[in-house]
């Protein structure tokens, strides 16, 4: 009842402030007659009012709105937290799902210049077809100018209706050109596997989405059959994806015991725990780099916690909160971080990284495209594989 008073009286007291703005009367002198801080509804209200009665400039009031929402999140000063308007929710769901209409890429936001880059382009995709690579960066979309917005913002974008083209702006080393794609129904590939020699297995998870433990239980099937001693799992640029996902990948590859737990504001504790009697008990390596964030980073410390594998490659990024998604009235959503996670040994990685067992260092952009490397310039993968032969010998 009283939020509903106060809002009320800020409507009130906004409609009172336009009303002299209209008649002339100064924001300063309309201010001072009130003579205390003004309501924040009534200070947008009067805001608004200026810029309806006195700015040149050409302005769309839903678009205001929707700057004026996004802002607000962005007070909050943590990247993870932000708005979705419900076109926008709706990329993100389908997304998540691992089928969506587009070009079929994965990307990151880089954090040394905040540019949208390209990590993975999933193979027999239009975007493969138009000759995109990984470590290209997305400067325009249509013509515009992509600096400054969100991930989410430039992947919907990106984003279409099948059968519709997207020209895309690239920078690559120091050359810029377009690159026009015509968008198709992609699903993920988010597991990619193959037996290498000495019968050890490899099995690449890009993003841990919906589709991945289908994908990844069909994986090992697979490897298993053809004979597999040992496997390597290469975590290496995995963004992350659904808690729930890697959740179910660790049951399989866990013994019995915590995969990780969280903490909320209030300190409750939520437990994830692996209860299976038929993991995948074969010796494991795991493979990470800079751009294994999230997900990637409670599978490989959970490995490491149990026991029972061993992590190979460069310090990973860092990331160790969890985030939920809240549905606003009007079919919107607002995403807000809400709890720190850590792993089974009560090891908090946010900010840190996992440092591996064993560190293989590699320039920036070779990590980049460490899906698409050769063995002979794969030192970090030949790295992987040493350890497992000490392991399976």
């Amino acid at each position: 009842m009283e939020k509903r008073k106060s809002f009320v009286i800020g409507m009130l007291i906004g409609m009172a402030l336009m009303l002299g703005v209209s008649l002339g009367i100064s924001p300063l002198r309309s201010y001072m007659l009130w003579g205390r801080q003004m309501p924040p509804e009534a200070k947008i209200f009067e805001i608004y009012s200026i810029l309806s009665n006195h700015s040149i400039v050409p302005f769309e009031k839903d678009t205001l709105l929707e700057n004026m929402y996004r802002g607000l999140l962005e007070g909050v000063g943590d990247p993870y937290t932000y708005y979705f308007n419900r076109e926008a929710l709706a990329v993100f769901t389908e997304r998540t799902e691992g089928t969506y209409a587009g070009v079929g890429m994965a990307v990151i936001l880089d954090p040394e210049d905040y540019s949208v880059t390209v990590m993975t382009v999933f193979s027999g995709s239009p975007a493969e077809e138009a000759g995109l690579l990984p470590g290209d960066k997305i400067l325009e979309v249509d013509g515009e100018d992509m600096a400054g917005k969100r991930l989410e913002e430039v992947t919907a974008l990106v984003k279409g209706s099948p059968g519709t083209q997207v020209r895309l702006g690239i920078l690559r080393g120091d050359d810029i050109f377009n690159i026009t794609i015509t968008r198709q129904r992609i699903n993920v590939p988010t597991v990619a596997h193959r037996m290498l020699e000495d019968s050890i297995g490899y099995l690449r998870i890009e993003s841990f989405d919906r589709v991945t433990v289908s994908q990844f239980s069909e994986a090992y099937l697979d490897l298993r059959n053809q004979g597999m001693q040992g496997l390597v799992i290469d975590l290496r640029n995995n963004p992350g994806g659904l808690l729930e996902t890697v959740v179910h990948i660790g049951n399989l590859l866990l013994p019995q015991g915590t995969i990780l737990y969280s903490e909320n504001k209030q300190g409750e504790r939520t437990v994830y725990r692996s209860d299976t009697d038929n993991r995948i008990d074969l010796p494991l390596v795991m493979l990470v780099n800079g751009g294994s964030a999230s997900a990637s980073e409670v599978l490989t410390g959970a490995v490491r916690d149990h026991g029972v594998g061993t992590v190979v490659g460069q310090q990973t990024f860092g990331k160790g909160v969890v985030q939920s998604l809240y549905m606003l009235s009007d079919g919107s959503a607002v995403k807000v971080t809400i709890a720190r996670y850590y792993s089974p040994n009560g090891i908090s990685i946010h900010g840190e990284g996992i440092t591996p067992d064993y560190i293989v260092e590699v320039d920036r952009e070779t990590a980049m495209m460490a899906a698409r490397l050769t063995w002979e310039e794969d030192v970090q993968l030949q790295k992987a594989v040493e350890v497992m032969l000490e392991k399976i010998q």
